[in-house]
């Protein structure tokens, strides 16, 4: 389920902006579940799952990292992904595992959280900002000649 949800983040990413983000494909599940499969277990790691009635509807993956000099940053927590199912959104669910995310990553010693999110995504932008998130960063983009 979780490759589900994986493929269905970057979908929703490429259609924002299909010049910027992948494009789904045939293997995109099954290489997005077996890529955060390849995840547990390894130190740092945080992949936290939302169930309803022993359904999976949203998951959240972060992770610690050290320091990245590309981002002028030092070490940190990352949250890579925060998904919903589209049905199950403006339940809590979202702010449930961002809290959960956060607080895993705080117990494990993160000082600093980080985190992107696409530029059209105000949903999401609203939901950390409610979470005392603050924008540092904008990522602009060039398109290539065509």
């Amino acid at each position: 389920m979780l490759g589900t949800h994986g493929s269905l983040l970057m979908a929703l990413h490429h259609q924002w902006d299909p010049k910027r983000f992948l494009a789904t494909g045939t293997d995109t599940e099954l290489s997005y579940a077996r890529w955060l499969r390849s995840q547990l277990g390894k130190p740092g790691v945080v992949l936290l799952v939302a169930e309803q009635q022993t359904t999976t509807v949203g998951y959240a993956y972060a992770s610690l990292e050290g320091y990245d000099y590309m981002a002028l940053r030092g070490p940190a927590g990352v949250i890579h992904d925060l998904f919903v199912e589209p049905e199950k959104r403006s339940q809590g669910i979202g702010r449930m595992l961002l809290d959960a995310a956060i607080a895993e990553l705080k117990a494990r010693g993160a000082n600093l959280i980080v985190l992107s999110t696409a530029h059209r995504n105000e949903a999401a932008q609203r939901l950390f900002a409610t979470a005392g998130f603050r924008t540092t960063m904008v990522e602009m983009t060039l398109d290539g000649q065509e």
